[in-house]
Protein backbone atom coordinates (compact mmCIF):
# COMPACT_ATOMS: atom_id res chain seq x y z
CA UNK A 1 0.00 0.00 0.00
CA UNK A 2 3.07 2.00 0.68
CA UNK A 3 3.60 1.78 -3.05
CA UNK A 4 0.09 2.48 -4.32
CA UNK A 5 0.36 5.61 -1.98
CA UNK A 6 3.46 6.44 -3.89
CA UNK A 7 1.50 6.04 -7.19
CA UNK A 8 -1.49 8.21 -5.95
CA UNK A 9 0.95 11.34 -5.65
CA UNK A 10 2.81 11.08 -8.44
CA UNK A 11 -0.32 11.21 -10.84
CA UNK A 12 -2.60 13.20 -8.64
CA UNK A 13 -0.25 15.96 -9.64
CA UNK A 14 -1.10 18.97 -11.96
CA UNK A 15 0.36 22.10 -13.13
CA UNK A 16 -3.12 23.55 -11.64
CA UNK A 17 -2.53 24.51 -7.77
CA UNK A 18 -5.98 24.71 -7.10
CA UNK A 19 -6.14 20.70 -8.15
CA UNK A 20 -3.61 19.82 -6.07
CA UNK A 21 -4.57 21.44 -3.05
CA UNK A 22 -8.29 19.73 -3.52
CA UNK A 23 -6.82 16.35 -4.49
CA UNK A 24 -4.40 16.19 -1.41
CA UNK A 25 -6.98 17.62 0.72
CA UNK A 26 -9.47 14.69 0.03
CA UNK A 27 -7.06 11.87 -0.50
CA UNK A 28 -5.27 12.39 2.65
CA UNK A 29 -8.60 12.53 4.18
CA UNK A 30 -8.06 9.29 6.45
CA UNK A 31 -9.84 7.07 4.00
CA UNK A 32 -9.73 3.13 4.69
CA UNK A 33 -7.91 2.74 1.25
CA UNK A 34 -10.29 -0.47 1.28
CA UNK A 35 -10.94 -0.48 -2.45
CA UNK A 36 -7.22 -0.23 -3.30
CA UNK A 37 -6.33 -2.53 -0.94
CA UNK A 38 -8.56 -5.53 -2.65
CA UNK A 39 -6.90 -5.09 -5.74
CA UNK A 40 -3.66 -5.58 -3.79
CA UNK A 41 -4.53 -8.49 -1.80
CA UNK A 42 -6.15 -10.49 -4.60
CA UNK A 43 -3.23 -9.69 -6.82
CA UNK A 44 -1.22 -11.29 -3.75
CA UNK A 45 -3.28 -14.06 -3.02
CA UNK A 46 -2.87 -15.71 -6.44
CA UNK A 47 0.87 -15.06 -6.59
CA UNK A 48 1.41 -11.92 -8.74
CA UNK A 49 4.95 -10.52 -8.33
CA UNK A 50 4.87 -7.40 -10.47
CA UNK A 51 3.72 -3.66 -9.69
CA UNK A 52 1.14 -3.40 -12.52
CA UNK A 53 -1.52 -4.03 -9.68
CA UNK A 54 -0.27 -0.49 -7.85
CA UNK A 55 -1.23 1.77 -10.72
CA UNK A 56 -4.58 -0.62 -11.18
CA UNK A 57 -4.88 0.49 -6.66
CA UNK A 58 -4.83 4.10 -7.78
CA UNK A 59 -7.05 3.78 -10.35
CA UNK A 60 -9.79 2.29 -8.33
CA UNK A 61 -9.06 4.78 -5.45
CA UNK A 62 -8.78 8.02 -7.90
CA UNK A 63 -12.26 6.60 -9.08
CA UNK A 64 -13.97 5.99 -5.54
CA UNK A 65 -12.72 9.76 -4.94
CA UNK A 66 -14.34 11.66 -7.63
CA UNK A 67 -17.56 10.17 -6.39
CA UNK A 68 -16.99 11.18 -3.15
CA UNK A 69 -16.26 14.82 -4.25
CA UNK A 70 -19.47 14.94 -6.39
CA UNK A 71 -21.39 12.53 -3.97
CA UNK A 72 -20.92 15.50 -1.69
CA UNK A 73 -21.96 18.10 -3.68
CA UNK A 74 -25.04 16.53 -4.84
CA UNK A 75 -25.82 15.90 -1.22
CA UNK A 76 -24.59 18.86 0.31
CA UNK A 77 -22.96 17.48 3.17
CA UNK A 78 -20.56 19.26 5.06
CA UNK A 79 -18.55 16.41 7.10
CA UNK A 80 -16.98 13.46 5.65
CA UNK A 81 -14.25 10.99 7.77
CA UNK A 82 -14.66 13.22 10.63
CA UNK A 83 -13.22 16.45 8.27
CA UNK A 84 -14.95 18.84 5.93
CA UNK A 85 -15.69 17.96 3.09
CA UNK A 86 -13.90 19.28 -0.09
CA UNK A 87 -16.99 21.19 -1.15
CA UNK A 88 -17.44 22.91 1.93
CA UNK A 89 -14.12 23.92 2.51
CA UNK A 90 -13.05 24.98 -1.33
CA UNK A 91 -17.02 25.27 -3.12
CA UNK A 92 -18.85 22.93 -4.96
CA UNK A 93 -17.73 23.91 -8.58
CA UNK A 94 -13.92 23.53 -7.01
CA UNK A 95 -15.34 20.13 -6.11
CA UNK A 96 -16.91 19.07 -8.96
CA UNK A 97 -13.95 19.90 -11.44
CA UNK A 98 -11.62 18.30 -9.31
CA UNK A 99 -13.26 14.98 -9.52
CA UNK A 100 -13.61 15.26 -13.29
CA UNK A 101 -9.69 15.96 -13.11
CA UNK A 102 -9.67 12.03 -10.75
CA UNK A 103 -11.79 10.39 -13.59
CA UNK A 104 -9.86 11.65 -16.89
CA UNK A 105 -6.81 11.49 -14.52
CA UNK A 106 -7.51 7.57 -14.25
CA UNK A 107 -8.57 7.34 -18.03
CA UNK A 108 -5.56 8.40 -18.90
CA UNK A 109 -3.60 5.50 -16.54
CA UNK A 110 -5.63 3.08 -17.96
CA UNK A 111 -4.23 3.65 -21.31
CA UNK A 112 -1.14 3.48 -19.89
CA UNK A 113 -1.42 0.00 -19.19
CA UNK A 114 -2.06 -1.64 -22.86
CA UNK A 115 -4.66 -3.88 -21.08
CA UNK A 116 -8.01 -3.55 -22.97
CA UNK A 117 -9.65 -5.62 -20.75
CA UNK A 118 -8.47 -3.39 -17.93
CA UNK A 119 -9.90 -0.75 -19.89
CA UNK A 120 -13.43 -2.68 -20.35
CA UNK A 121 -13.93 -3.25 -16.91
CA UNK A 122 -12.95 -0.12 -15.06
CA UNK A 123 -14.88 1.97 -18.13
CA UNK A 124 -18.22 -0.70 -17.39
CA UNK A 125 -17.79 -0.05 -13.39
CA UNK A 126 -17.03 4.16 -14.31
CA UNK A 127 -20.38 3.72 -16.17
CA UNK A 128 -22.99 1.73 -14.06
CA UNK A 129 -22.10 4.02 -10.89
CA UNK A 130 -22.58 7.04 -12.72
CA UNK A 131 -26.59 4.88 -13.40
CA UNK A 132 -26.25 3.95 -9.74
CA UNK A 133 -25.64 7.77 -8.38
CA UNK A 134 -28.33 9.23 -11.01
CA UNK A 135 -30.69 6.30 -9.70
CA UNK A 136 -30.22 7.50 -6.16
CA UNK A 137 -30.67 10.94 -7.23
CA UNK A 138 -34.44 9.44 -8.61
CA UNK A 139 -34.71 8.08 -5.34
CA UNK A 140 -34.70 10.93 -3.12
CA UNK A 141 -37.52 12.15 -1.37
CA UNK A 142 -39.45 9.22 -2.44
CA UNK A 143 -41.23 7.24 0.05
CA UNK A 144 -42.31 4.48 -2.24
CA UNK A 145 -38.89 3.13 -2.87
CA UNK A 146 -39.09 -0.12 -2.89
CA UNK A 147 -36.22 -2.82 -1.38
CA UNK A 148 -35.37 -4.04 -4.66
CA UNK A 149 -34.62 -0.42 -5.92
CA UNK A 150 -32.38 0.25 -3.01
CA UNK A 151 -30.68 -2.66 -3.33
CA UNK A 152 -29.87 -2.02 -7.14
CA UNK A 153 -28.41 1.18 -6.33
CA UNK A 154 -25.96 -0.37 -3.76
CA UNK A 155 -24.89 -2.83 -6.48
CA UNK A 156 -24.71 0.15 -8.92
CA UNK A 157 -23.29 2.92 -6.93
CA UNK A 158 -20.98 0.78 -4.45
CA UNK A 159 -20.33 -3.06 -5.00
CA UNK A 160 -19.72 -2.39 -8.84
CA UNK A 161 -16.37 -0.97 -7.36
CA UNK A 162 -15.83 -3.19 -5.09
CA UNK A 163 -16.05 -5.58 -8.23
CA UNK A 164 -14.01 -4.07 -10.51
CA UNK A 165 -10.93 -4.09 -7.89
CA UNK A 166 -11.12 -7.50 -6.93
CA UNK A 167 -11.39 -8.69 -10.23
CA UNK A 168 -8.65 -6.60 -11.74
CA UNK A 169 -6.52 -7.76 -9.07
CA UNK A 170 -7.23 -11.53 -9.82
CA UNK A 171 -6.69 -10.46 -13.19
CA UNK A 172 -3.57 -9.23 -13.40
CA UNK A 173 -2.34 -12.18 -12.13
CA UNK A 174 -2.69 -14.67 -14.47
CA UNK A 175 -6.27 -16.27 -12.64
CA UNK A 176 -8.52 -18.33 -14.84
CA UNK A 177 -11.80 -17.16 -15.73
CA UNK A 178 -13.63 -18.97 -13.01
CA UNK A 179 -11.24 -17.49 -10.63
CA UNK A 180 -11.77 -13.88 -11.37
CA UNK A 181 -15.87 -14.63 -11.59
CA UNK A 182 -15.05 -15.87 -7.67
CA UNK A 183 -12.94 -12.44 -7.12
CA UNK A 184 -15.82 -10.22 -8.52
CA UNK A 185 -18.75 -11.96 -6.32
CA UNK A 186 -16.24 -11.55 -3.33
CA UNK A 187 -16.22 -8.22 -4.21
CA UNK A 188 -19.77 -7.58 -5.35
CA UNK A 189 -20.99 -9.14 -1.72
CA UNK A 190 -18.17 -7.01 0.07
CA UNK A 191 -19.23 -3.91 -1.45
CA UNK A 192 -22.95 -4.31 -0.42
CA UNK A 193 -22.10 -5.64 2.96
CA UNK A 194 -19.97 -2.13 3.13
CA UNK A 195 -23.05 -0.33 2.32
CA UNK A 196 -25.86 -1.85 4.40
CA UNK A 197 -23.73 -1.63 7.22
CA UNK A 198 -23.26 2.18 6.20
CA UNK A 199 -26.30 2.95 5.92
CA UNK A 200 -27.47 1.33 9.18
CA UNK A 201 -24.99 3.10 10.81
CA UNK A 202 -26.71 6.46 10.05
CA UNK A 203 -29.19 5.66 12.25
CA UNK A 204 -27.27 3.83 15.15
CA UNK A 205 -23.63 4.79 14.99
CA UNK A 206 -21.67 7.91 16.69
CA UNK A 207 -20.78 10.96 14.40
CA UNK A 208 -17.50 10.85 16.24
CA UNK A 209 -16.95 7.04 15.27
CA UNK A 210 -18.63 7.34 12.01
CA UNK A 211 -16.86 10.58 11.15
CA UNK A 212 -20.28 11.75 9.45
CA UNK A 213 -23.03 13.36 10.82
CA UNK A 214 -25.64 10.95 11.91
CA UNK A 215 -28.99 11.70 10.77
CA UNK A 216 -27.45 12.82 6.99
CA UNK A 217 -29.89 10.29 4.97
CA UNK A 218 -32.56 11.72 6.42
CA UNK A 219 -31.84 15.06 6.05
CA UNK A 220 -31.16 14.69 2.74
CA UNK A 221 -35.07 12.86 1.97
CA UNK A 222 -32.99 9.85 1.38
CA UNK A 223 -35.29 6.74 1.78
CA UNK A 224 -32.15 3.78 2.79
CA UNK A 225 -33.15 0.38 3.90
CA UNK A 226 -34.05 0.92 7.60
CA UNK A 227 -36.62 3.50 6.26
CA UNK A 228 -37.85 1.14 3.61
CA UNK A 229 -38.48 -1.30 5.71
CA UNK A 230 -40.18 0.96 8.87
CA UNK A 231 -42.43 1.74 5.94
CA UNK A 232 -43.66 -1.85 5.24
CA UNK A 233 -43.69 -2.67 9.23
CA UNK A 234 -44.54 -0.27 11.03
CA UNK A 235 -47.71 1.51 12.30
CA UNK A 236 -49.89 3.35 10.12
CA UNK A 237 -48.74 6.36 12.29
CA UNK A 238 -44.76 5.47 11.71
CA UNK A 239 -45.75 5.28 7.88
CA UNK A 240 -47.16 8.53 7.67
CA UNK A 241 -44.20 9.90 9.78
CA UNK A 242 -41.27 8.72 7.45
CA UNK A 243 -43.60 9.41 4.52
CA UNK A 244 -43.16 12.90 5.22
CA UNK A 245 -40.04 13.02 6.68
CA UNK A 246 -38.16 11.34 3.35
CA UNK A 247 -41.00 13.77 1.66
CA UNK A 248 -39.90 17.28 3.16
CA UNK A 249 -36.20 15.93 4.43
CA UNK A 250 -34.77 17.59 7.57
CA UNK A 251 -34.16 15.68 10.82
CA UNK A 252 -36.04 17.69 13.46
CA UNK A 253 -38.10 14.70 13.91
CA UNK A 254 -34.96 12.34 13.96
CA UNK A 255 -35.19 10.93 17.49
CA UNK A 256 -38.89 10.11 16.54
CA UNK A 257 -37.92 8.11 13.44
CA UNK A 258 -34.98 6.31 15.34
CA UNK A 259 -37.10 5.38 18.10
CA UNK A 260 -39.82 3.65 15.43
CA UNK A 261 -36.62 2.02 13.53
CA UNK A 262 -35.56 0.28 16.77
CA UNK A 263 -38.96 -0.53 17.61
CA UNK A 264 -39.81 -2.18 14.36
CA UNK A 265 -36.31 -4.87 13.73
CA UNK A 266 -35.64 -2.43 11.34
CA UNK A 267 -31.52 -2.39 12.23
CA UNK A 268 -31.76 -6.10 12.69
CA UNK A 269 -33.52 -6.89 9.25
CA UNK A 270 -30.74 -4.29 7.71
CA UNK A 271 -27.93 -5.79 9.72
CA UNK A 272 -29.04 -9.30 8.67
CA UNK A 273 -28.95 -8.37 5.33
CA UNK A 274 -25.47 -7.30 5.37
CA UNK A 275 -24.10 -10.80 7.15
CA UNK A 276 -25.97 -12.82 4.15
CA UNK A 277 -23.65 -10.16 1.63
CA UNK A 278 -20.68 -10.76 3.89
CA UNK A 279 -21.28 -14.62 4.39
CA UNK A 280 -21.66 -14.76 0.13
CA UNK A 281 -17.97 -12.84 0.16
CA UNK A 282 -16.66 -15.45 2.62
CA UNK A 283 -18.16 -18.22 0.56
CA UNK A 284 -16.93 -16.98 -2.68
CA UNK A 285 -13.13 -17.40 -1.53
CA UNK A 286 -13.21 -21.33 -1.43
CA UNK A 287 -10.79 -21.87 -4.49
CA UNK A 288 -8.35 -19.24 -3.25
CA UNK A 289 -4.94 -20.86 -2.07
CA UNK A 290 -4.48 -20.53 1.30
CA UNK A 291 -2.25 -17.92 2.57
CA UNK A 292 -2.00 -14.89 4.68
CA UNK A 293 -3.55 -12.67 1.88
CA UNK A 294 -6.72 -14.97 1.94
CA UNK A 295 -6.95 -14.86 5.70
CA UNK A 296 -6.84 -11.12 5.60
CA UNK A 297 -9.74 -11.21 2.81
CA UNK A 298 -11.91 -13.08 5.26
CA UNK A 299 -11.30 -11.18 8.09
CA UNK A 300 -12.14 -7.81 5.79
CA UNK A 301 -15.62 -9.56 5.22
CA UNK A 302 -16.67 -10.59 8.26
CA UNK A 303 -15.13 -6.55 9.87
CA UNK A 304 -17.21 -5.26 7.15
CA UNK A 305 -20.53 -6.21 9.17
CA UNK A 306 -19.34 -5.67 13.03
CA UNK A 307 -17.73 -2.31 12.42
CA UNK A 308 -18.65 1.18 14.12
CA UNK A 309 -17.33 3.45 11.63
Amino acid sequence: MDAVNSVIRAKLQSEVPLVNQVGEYIINAGGKRIRPMLAVLFAKAYGYQGTAHHGLAAIIEFIHTATLLHDDVVDESSLRRGRQTANALFGNSAAVLVGDFLYTRSFQMMVELKNMRVMEILADATNVIAEGEVQQLLNMHDPDVTEDRYLQVIRSKTAKLFEAATGLGALVAGASETEIDAAEEYGRSLGAAFQLIDDVLDYSGNAAEIGKNVGDDLREGKPTLPLIYLMRHGTDYQRGLVRQCIEDGGSSRFDEILGAIESSGAIAYSRNLAVQASAQAVHALEGLPESDFKDSLTHLARFSVIRNH
